[in-house]
């Protein structure tokens, strides 16, 4: 079972359609139990081949408590706070960090200074006996929520434990024209980040869903 806490949001709904419809069980949290209820109610009604069983949604509580693989995507805003409020039913388990800390300006994204480095360290550093993974930063949530098309793109995976990072690497070629990228220790998932910003301005230019793949490997 994947829990999305914050799984509301456009990236959350996204990532929990595509890995249901890969076959994986989902449970979609939210702050109110009402609103993730109804984001699991969409997804299934949008996507009938998709098992009634498949998708739950409730609260980011319930979402932790059922999750062998928790998915962080809350807004920056609340990331701290949320992570501290479920320490105790994330203990143990692996926690896939998906948040871009960004500010927003005129119309245009700039990356947050976060003072451990990176909204993936950060949750590392306040979930000490969790296995953190930051991934999926750089993903389209406006793709993800096409199914009938693939990604087409490379999703860079960071952790300092590597049977959790292959995990997740695993877990995201489930997605249709997606490829893992070993992205290294967690230090490294500032840059795959704060990447997410200039995507966001290109995308602005370009009226596009910008994405990123890495050539030469």
């Amino acid at each position: 079972m994947l829990g999305f806490i914050g799984g509301t949001g456009p990236e959350g709904k996204g990532l929990a359609l595509r890995f249901a419809i890969s076959g994986l069980s989902v449970f979609i949290g939210s702050r109110e139990k009402q609103r993730g209820i109804e984001a699991a109610q969409e997804i299934r009604s949008q996507f009938t081949e998709i098992g009634s069983d498949m998708v739950a949604g409730g609260t980011n509580e319930e979402a932790a408590i059922a999750s062998d693989i928790a998915v962080i995507c809350t807004p920056y805003a609340g990331h701290k706070a949320t992570l501290e409020n479920l320490k105790h039913v994330l203990n143990g388990k692996i926690v896939v960090d998906v948040v871009a800390p960004l500010s927003f300006e005129k119309g245009s994204a700039s990356a947050i200074t976060v003072e451990e480095g990176s909204a993936a360290e950060q949750a590392q550093s306040l979930l000490p006996d969790s296995l953190v993974v930051g991934a999926f930063q750089n993903a389209s949530a406006e793709d993800l929520l096409m199914p009938s098309q693939d990604m087409e793109c490379d999703v860079i995976v960071c952790s300092n434990d590597q049977s959790a990072k292959e995990q997740v690497m695993l877990l995201g070629e489930r997605i249709p024209g997606v490829r893992s990228i070993d992205g290294g220790n967690l230090q490294n998932a500032k840059y795959v980040e704060q990447l997410t910003a200039l995507l966001i301005n290109i995308n602005k230019i370009y009226k596009a869903h910008s994405s990123i793949k890495i050539v030469g490997i």
